[in-house]
């Protein structure tokens, strides 16, 4: 891939958002150029809604994982959104906390782009305040519960599994967020309980202590429900 200078293909917008008195600083870059993507991005998404969507969906998502205070939350003091041209849908650098949202994505997408990109950035800010059970935790799950969020934020695209379908709990993204949301659903919190003890590590008999099932038992119920 060849660089360009900066200056010509990057926007970039710098926000600090009060909540309280943690601060969080929101820079959004656009680096896709004149590609299809790129324009698009400019054109149908642009700078201010990639911010405010950042905020919103840090806001979101502090209250779903119960986060109230910023003993409760990761020291996080700065969010970098990039938009490049790559591979994929999008991914998050958690050394420093930058989202990469693939323009060639945006550009090839045929519904309602903002839609799916406001659920892009709500799935990758989830990895941002979400804890990895000192990177113990499954990586299915860690996938399951960032599209949790996007589940609850009613930012599901159509092609999403339904309820009950699937093969493993752990089998990640859509699968386990409806799993999950049925846990929830057994225990008003329950995803914010298991992330708070995913804080420190990881073990599966984290569903026991909080249902008083094994996850292997609820997923059996989870099933039996649907007629799976």
């Amino acid at each position: 891939m060849a660089y360009y200078p900066v200056f010509l293909l990057s926007l970039l917008v710098v926000v600090a958002t009060q909540h309280g008195i943690h601060a969080v600083e929101y820079i959004v870059t656009n680096n896709a150029g004149s590609s299809a993507g790129g324009i698009r991005f400019t054109n149908e998404i642009g700078v201010e809604y990639s911010r405010e969507a950042l905020t919103s969906a840090t806001d979101f998502i502090w209250s779903i994982f119960q986060q109230n205070t910023d003993a409760d939350r990761k020291d996080v003091q700065q969010v970098t959104l990039i938009i490049e041209n790559g591979e994929g849908v999008a991914f998050t650098n958690l050394n420093n906390n930058e989202i990469h949202v693939n323009a060639n994505y945006l550009g090839d997408y045929s519904g309602d782009v903002k839609r799916e990109f406001r659920g892009v950035i709500y799935h990758e800010m989830a990895h941002v305040w979400q804890w990895f059970g000192d990177q113990n935790t499954p990586g299915g799950l860690t996938e399951g519960i960032a599209d949790f969020v996007r589940l609850k934020a009613d930012l599901a695209p159509s092609h999403w599994v339904q309820p009950g379908q699937g093969d493993r709990w752990d089998q990640g993204y859509d699968v386990t967020a409806r799993f999950l949301d049925y846990c929830n659903s057994l225990r008003d919190g329950f995803v914010a309980e298991l992330n708070k003890k995913m804080r420190t590590g990881y073990s599966a008999d984290f569903f026991v202590q909080l249902l008083g099932k094994t996850v292997d038992q609820l997923w059996s119920d989870y099933k039996a429900q649907y007629g799976n």
